[in-house]
């Protein structure tokens, strides 16, 4: 039987590069419903991903409107009749001091594509998931484990991600739906550079140190392997397994190591 898989933010990055993998790995076995607002970028990847003889269906759809995330789902259950997995990675970035934020009108942007769209998504894709006894995949943030100086919108998304998928898990325990975190670290990809800035402007550049930067063929591997295994969680980095501990005994330093991640340039004076 085809798996159908639906998977939002897929024009680029960690989403893009999901899709490829599965499309290389399951061939005419798995369907792909592939979304995000650039159509030309998702229709590259679905062409990219029909070569690999996956079947595509690609959305250009925002899923910071409420609407388009139900037309994603409807138009998945009308071309293929079932949904498996849904893989809620659509997400935005940004990097601002509060202090110096005048108008935090794109803080409640930021929430509605990297939450609300995640939720929309779900209520409207769950019925499907149940009679599939499918699985959902929330790819949240370090940045939602541990506060990060300059992150306090993107923190706050990735916490709020977190916090509600957590929940969703223990009430679908006994449906056969599972539901797996993913807590990717900084991942090579372009997503810092098109956040916000305090402005709300797109940035243009990254506030954190990329020079270790997760591959994000690395991240798209371990995310897949995670939903495979129905893990409730995937924490990729050394740095971020220690620092949900060190919260529990030496907060302080989690503080510290937090502040190294940021450019010394952009750190809070």
């Amino acid at each position: 039987m085809t798996r159908v898989v639906v998977i939002t933010g897929a024009s680029d990055g960690i989403g893009a590069e999901m899709a490829r993998q599965l499309a290389a790995r399951e061939g005419a076995n798995v369907a792909l419903v592939l979304a995000a607002r650039g159509a030309a970028l998702l229709d590259t990847v679905a062409g990219q991903c029909r070569a690999l003889g996956a079947q595509t269906l690609a959305v250009a759809a925002d899923m910071s409107v409420q609407d388009d995330c139900r037309r994603l789902i409807r138009a998945a259950m009308t071309r293929f009749g079932r949904i498996d997995v849904l893989i809620n990675n659509a997400g935005r970035s940004a990097h601002a001091l509060f202090e110096e934020v005048e108008d935090l009108g794109w803080y409640e942007e930021l929430m509605r594509v990297n939450l609300w769209g995640a939720v929309w998504c779900t209520q409207a894709a769950l019925p499907h998931l149940k009679t599939a006894r499918g699985s959902i995949v929330a790819v949240s943030s370090l940045a939602g484990v541990v506060g990060v100086p300059g992150r306090t919108a993107y923190c706050a998304t990735k916490f709020a991600l977190s916090g509600f998928f957590d929940a969703l898990r223990v009430e679908l325990r006994d449906s056969g739906v599972s539901v797996t975190t993913a807590y990717p670290g900084v991942v090579a990809t372009r997503i810092r550079y098109r956040g916000f800035n305090a402005r709300g402007e797109e940035a243009g550049a990254s506030a954190l140190k990329e020079e270790k930067a997760m591959a994000v063929e690395d991240c798209a591997r371990l995310i897949l392997a995670a939903l495979d295994r129905r893990q409730r969680e995937v924490v990729m980095t050394v740095q971020g397994k220690l620092g949900r501990w060190l919260r529990l005994i030496a907060p302080g330093m989690v503080d510290r190591i937090a502040l190294n991640a940021v450019k010394d340039d952009l750190r809070p004076q």
